[in-house]
């Protein structure tokens, strides 16, 4: 394994997890860390600033979320939660508290690669372009500074200032990351509506038809948010 490998944490208290993910991870090219504790999780994380981190959130000593600001104290590894809890509160619970993604167990080995390497491409730029104030994925193609938005390079779409409001704040949310049902309300509607989900599907709604051959950037994670860009 070469030393310029990405290096990917595992915290996770299952052997087994290891045993698998060590060869996978190496063979898809990244370099694997093995903690089975939080302790030890935050410790190799200082020591060796790990590209990203997967994160369980059963750990003996601690609960997952509690590592997730520890964590954000220091690095900027982004987080991918790999959990057997598949509620859907547990989810919002780690994704509002700064996780990146949530894998639940057992999982794909392919889809969870693609999840690192989205998660990967948004912590180095992704998909998402940022040039000057325009940002583009896919067909789509937003101008922060003239509040335009074109789709393969047709005319200006007719959005109201909400639906406009609520496209910046998922593009900015990352290429593939998940944005919560709360985080969307908190940011386009404020603090006092983060639940009235039924605005923000209604509002959904509207953006993707408007958005027409672009509507699959919006992807639903059911009862938890949505992500924006294309499929890894």
């Amino acid at each position: 394994m070469s030393t310029t490998a990405p290096v990917v944490l595992v915290i996770d208290d299952e052997p087994q997890i290891h045993r698998f993910l060590g060869p996978a991870l190496e063979a898809a090219g990244y370099m694997a860390l093995r903690a089975e504790t939080g302790a030890d999780g935050i410790r190799l994380a200082a020591e060796r600033a790990p590209a990203l981190v997967l994160l369980d959130l059963g750990l003996p000593d601690l609960d997952g979320k509690l590592l997730i600001p520890r964590l954000r104290a220091f690095s900027p590894a982004p987080v991918v939660i790999l959990s057997a809890r598949d509620r859907e509160t547990e989810k919002v619970a780690a994704l509002d508290a700064g996780a990146d993604d949530y894998v639940e167990k057992p999982f794909a080995l392919g889809e969870l690669l693609a999840r690192l390497r989205a998660v990967l491409r948004r912590a180095g730029g992704g998909a998402v372009e940022a040039m000057g104030a325009v940002m583009r994925s896919g067909p789509l193609e937003v101008d922060l500074a003239r509040r335009t938005a074109r789709v393969e390079g047709g005319e200006p779409l007719k959005l109201t200032p909400r639906e406009w409001d609520l496209l910046v704040a998922l593009m900015r949310g990352g290429e593939g990351r998940v944005v919560t049902q709360r985080q969307l309300l908190g940011t386009v509607w404020g603090p006092a509506h983060v639940e009235d989900t039924q605005y923000l599907r209604v509002y959904v709604g509207h953006l993707r038809h408007k958005l027409g051959a672009a509507a699959g950037l919006i992807r639903t994670e059911p009862g938890v948010g949505y992500r924006f860009g294309e499929e890894a």
